[in-house]
């Protein structure tokens, strides 16, 4: 999935936030946001999947900083708590898409997300079928929509910028991914 997708189910997952502490909605958002963007900084520098997604452990951090926020609610234990919840779901949520070979439309590569515990990879379910396919963007699309309706600013324009920049990204993503196969990239 891409992660602007992952960055707007940390959105959905801030709205928890807006019935019970409406004032820190919005660094909830905000950590949500990064903490969905953030395992996927490993994708340019080293293993993708694998150095930065943990799919067990974002969890204990969860279970660390989320009783702080609790006791101690403030913006930045609030977004630490959002950040490691978005973090820890974006770990998992990666065995639902695609693999990750340079075209995974082919589905020639079983990686889906590396299991740090089990020591394997976990293998991609294929429900979004690869980052930047059709139903990626529906999916973000739609994951966009409390950020978009529920939001004021600036998480509402960040999510109706990473919509944007989602679906400049699906335009782009074959013809990237067929050129790097036809280069040896």
């Amino acid at each position: 999935m891409m992660a602007t997708t992952h960055a707007a189910m940390g959105v959905c997952l801030a709205t928890l936030v807006l019935p019970v502490a409406p004032e820190f909605a919005v660094p909830a958002a905000l950590g949500a946001i990064a903490g969905g963007v953030f395992p996927d900084l490993d994708v340019a520098v080293v293993a993708h999947r694998r150095t930065l997604h943990f799919p067990e452990h974002y969890w204990l951090a969860v279970l660390a900083v989320l009783p702080v926020a609790v006791v101690w609610p403030a913006p930045e234990t609030v977004a630490a708590a959002f950040f490691a919840l978005s973090a820890a779901v974006h770990s998992v949520s990666d065995a639902f898409g695609g693999g990750l070979g340079a075209r995974p439309w082919d589905n020639d590569d079983q990686r889906g997300v590396y299991s740090h515990h089990r020591g394997e990879w976990i293998p991609p379910r294929r429900w979004i079928p690869y980052d930047g396919s059709p139903r990626d963007l529906a999916a973000a699309a739609t994951l966009s929509l409390p950020g978009l309706l529920l939001f004021g600013s600036p998480v509402r324009e960040l999510t109706a910028a990473m919509v944007a920049l989602s679906a400049v990204y699906v335009l782009v993503r074959k013809p990237l991914g067929n050129f790097a196969a036809r280069h040896d990239l």
